[in-house]
C-alpha cells in the first residue's frame, strides 16, 4: 500500500476520534475531551497535509470527509446509541460507493 494511503487512513481515524471527543466534550465544557478534540483534529489535518503531497485536494477531501462521515455514523450508533433510519443507511452506502468509484476508476487519484 502506498504511504499516502496510510497517511490518509490515519487522518480519517484521527478525525473520527476528534469528532467522537467533540460529542464527549459536551460543547467544550469537559476539559480532557476538549483537549483530545484539538489534538486529534490537529494531527488529522497534519496527516491530510502529508497526503496532499501525492493526491489532489479535491480527491483527498472527498475520501477523508466521506469515510469520516461513515465512520462517525457507526461510532454514533455503537458508542452513543444514535439510531439510523433507512434513508440514512442508504445515504451512507452511496457515500461508500462514491469513494469506491473515485478510488477504482478516477485517474485523478494520484499526481
Amino acid at each position: 500500500m502506498p504511504v499516502h494511503y496510510l497517511y490518509l487512513i490515519v487522518a480519517i481515524i484521527t478525525e473520527t476520534i476528534g469528532t467522537s471527543a467533540l460529542q464527549a466534550s459536551q460543547q467544550f465544557t469537559k476539559f480532557w475531551p476538549s483537549v483530545l478534540v484539538l489534538l486529534a483534529y490537529g494531527f488529522s489535518f497534519y496527516m491530510m497535509g502529508l497526503t496532499l503531497k501525492f493526491m489532489p485536494v479535491g480527491i483527498v477531501y472527498a475520501i477523508w470527509s466521506g469515510l469520516g462521515v461513515v465512520c462517525i455514523a457507526l461510532i454514533g450508533l455503537i458508542v452513543f446509541g444514535q439510531r439510523l433510519d433507512w434513508p440514512a443507511i442508504l445515504g451512507l452506502a452511496l457515500i461508500i460507493l462514491g469513494v469506491l468509484v473515485i478510488h477504482l476508476f478516477s485517474k485523478s487519484v494520484s499526481h
